[in-house]
């Protein structure tokens, strides 16, 4: 199937298997490797990306159903030297060890913020008609579906904080 959409500001055009995920996608017709291929199961995170501002884990979601839409990868985070604030957090705080979960943990982080100011509840928030404000337990709850094997979740948090005007 012939599919089009943005990525990172670019025009793309592919003629997929219509069982493609949008993690093979991305990564073996885009030659975008910022986006791991983790579990394959969406259990992990490794994969995430934002399509039209909001996260999604690109290894559950078929490629031809993005038709239109604009999807963001780690690659595409940067303007021109200067880094994404989640990603200089990242970096400030040491927020990675292997790196493996990095891109997935960044690109959740941005949309995650995102999420937080549009006002969206989590499983623990409490006030439903209050402003979410984001305690650790509330980023923990809504970072929960990335893994990191290393276990820096102290510096994953710390970044997060940073990088949300929290710290």
């Amino acid at each position: 199937m012939k599919t089009s959409f943005t990525v990172n500001g670019q025009a793309a055009s592919l003629d997929l298997d219509p069982r493609t995920t949008l993690l093979d996608a991305l990564r073996e017709r885009l030659d975008l490797k910022g986006s791991k291929k983790g579990c394959d199961h969406g259990q992990c995170g490794a994969c995430t990306v934002l399509v039209n501002g909001q996260r999604i884990n690109s290894c559950l979601s078929l490629a031809v159903t993005h038709e239109g839409d604009a999807i963001t990868t780690i690659e595409g985070l940067a303007q021109d030297e200067t880094l994404h604030p989640v990603q200089q957090a990242f970096l400030a705080h040491d927020a990675f060890q292997c790196g493996y979960c990095t891109p997935g943990q960044i690109c959740s982080t941005i949309g995650m913020l995102k999420e937080a100011a549009d006002g969206w509840a989590s499983l623990v928030t409490e006030d439903l008609t209050a402003d979410v404000v984001l305690t650790d337990e509330e980023i923990r709850e809504r970072m929960s579906g990335n893994l990191c094997r290393c276990s820096a979740y102290p510096q994953i948090l710390a970044a997060i904080r940073t990088a949300g005007g929290l710290a």
